[in-house]
């Protein structure tokens, strides 16, 4: 029997390890489970190279929104060392002046100790239309917030806008790659997932019935059950 592989999982923006939550007793009967901390930097290159210096020497790596942002530029730094890679809810592209606009509006509230109006404007995006009202999903989004923090948000935010344009990445990525979106996600749309899935040889596409951005917290089961298979396979 070979040995367990270990797991990398990168959050998103604004996100905590309880992105993962739902996820982690499952995963760690594949292998051991470590939590990524993005929140210290404001490069992709830095947050990347601070994860690969306390990552184990060859692990799977699992990314949503951002922490696929971030999977790209580890796949850039260290394409050796990251045996297979799951890439959730992201794009591979670089980002669009309307987003950075948006972005730039975001940090200065978060600067100006609004980071719960930020949360309020952004909620209804991130999730299916249907859990728009959900109490306990938008607490546990305050509560990743507030984990996270202002200042954390804004470094976060700096790393989004300067990242590179990972779609000239995707013919040499070469690692069994799994692609996962939910099929209402308004921030990285199907579109963009089938990308990224086109443009990685053998990759995997999985769309998440009922789900918006963050498809983890919103239909843990059906991700869950991806997962495992793309670790198994």
């Amino acid at each position: 029997m070979s040995e367990p592989l270990p797991i990398v999982l990168i959050p998103g923006l604004l996100a905590s390890p309880r992105m993962y939550a739902p996820q982690i007793p499952h995963l760690w009967r594949c292998g051991p489970v470590t939590i990524a901390d993005h929140t210290r930097d404001e490069s992709m290159s830095a947050i990347a190279q601070r994860i690969l210096a306390t990552a184990p020497g060859r692990f799977a790596l699992v990314g949503l929104s951002m922490g696929g942002y971030i999977a790209f530029e580890m796949l850039r730094q260290a394409p050796q060392r990251i045996a297979r890679v799951a890439l959730l809810d992201t794009s591979a592209r670089a980002d669009q002046p309307e987003q950075t606009a948006m972005r730039r509006t975001q940090m200065a509230l978060a600067a100006h100790g609004q980071l719960s109006e930020v949360l309020e404007q952004q909620f209804p995006r991130l999730v299916h239309p249907a859990r728009r009202n959900d109490t306990a999903l938008r607490e546990l989004f305050a509560l990743m917030a507030q984990e996270v923090g202002a200042e954390a948000f804004v470094r976060q935010q700096t790393a989004i806008m300067g990242r590179s344009d990972s779609r000239t990445l995707l013919g040499s990525i070469r690692c069994p790659t799994l692609v996962v979106v939910g099929d209402a996600d308004q921030l990285t749309p199907p579109e963009r997932a089938a990308e990224i899935a086109a443009g990685i040889a053998g990759a995997r596409l999985v769309t998440i019935p009922d789900s918006g951005h963050v498809s983890t917290l919103e239909q843990p089961d059906e991700v869950t059950r991806a997962l495992r298979e793309w670790l198994e396979g």
